[in-house]
């Protein structure tokens, strides 16, 4: 193969973390086939162009794959480096994910405004507000942390902490620790694992991302993907999934919320080798157990907002 052309979105946007995951993509694929030439090429999409609206009500399960697909798809780039959590859980036909990279930290970060520094957000003063993009992390945190208020926040990693320094709108936001570790920002304080979305038919590319597929990720997240992709779980709904291996065990905790984070639904379970038997399970598991009725008054709240 004499050459590949690698997209990254929102590189022309300067969206910095997308560019610093693309790049640690192609240092892996330059370092395992130095003879291949590498080309990275940037395109903003959808999601990255609409700032002014919360992801939860926009609607778009697509909303930062679209563009890029529609670019495999012309033959114009080989390979798309994604967040894995950006990715709808089925893809469309014609489209595989050929690697999954070892999952970087999967935990949220809490970002604190600098005159709020040594606090945590138990401490922050009653009504302070707190950014996020996420239902699921104001569901959780409201359940938590009754005393604040919760608000959206859009844009890259640097815009959002840009928005929190700069002014005060905000006494904190809530980040992926990945986002900020792979930016170097730790003394700030990820979602952890990236993707690369091929061609299907493309056998080539996919022999050669196939090394880049960690094992233990890709088992914990078919059970992730297979969890949320039966629940239809995605901006608009609070949906929470968790998993780790022990002991060639694989464990799975899932859980939905309401949007004031009232009402939950937990569920957890483990599985020798049939990771995304266990997602599909438990999914249902939890339906049974009312989770339907919360997705569903969750669903219609947030459309009302």
């Amino acid at each position: 193969m004499a050459g590949c052309v690698i997209l990254s979105r929102g590189v022309a946007l300067s969206s910095q973390l997308a560019r610093i995951q693309t790049d640690s993509v192609a240092a892996k694929l330059k370092e395992l086939y130095p003879d291949v030439h590498l080309e990275i090429v940037g395109m903003s999409t959808t999601g990255d162009k609409i700032l002014d609206t919360a992801l939860s009500k926009i609607g778009e399960k697509s909303l930062f794959t679209k563009e890029l697909e529609n670019a495999l798809e012309r033959n114009e780039v080989d390979l798309v480096v994604h967040s894995l959590k950006d990715l709808p859980t089925t893809l469309p036909p014609g489209f595989t994910i050929g690697a999954v990279l070892k999952r970087e930290s999967p935990h949220d970060a809490v970002v604190l405004h600098p005159k709020h520094a040594g606090k945590s957000l138990a401490t922050l003063p009653e009504s302070s507000v707190i950014g996020t993009s996420s239902l699921r992390r104001a569901a959780q945190l409201k359940k938590r942390f009754p005393h604040l208020e919760f608000r959206d926040i859009r844009g890259n990693l640097n815009t959002r902490l840009k928005k929190l320094d700069d002014k005060d709108d905000f006494a904190a936001i809530i980040l992926a620790a990945a986002g900020l570790r792979r930016m170097g920002w730790e003394n700030r304080i990820s979602q952890g694992a990236l993707a690369v979305e091929v061609r299907a038919r493309d056998a080539d590319i996919l022999e050669m991302v196939s090394v880049l597929h960690d094992p233990d990720t890709v088992l914990r997240c078919i059970a992730e993907r297979a969890f949320l992709r039966h629940l239809e779980g995605g901006c608009s709904v609070p949906v929470a999934v968790h998993t780790e291996v022990k002991d060639s065990q694989l464990y799975l905790t899932g859980a939905v919320y309401s949007l004031d984070g009232a009402d939950t639904g937990k569920i957890s379970g483990r599985a020798q080798d049939r990771a995304e038997r266990l997602g599909v399970d438990l999914a249902n598991l939890l339906l049974s157990k009312g989770a339907k009725e919360i997705l569903t008054v969750a669903r219609q709240l947030n459309d009302a907002r």
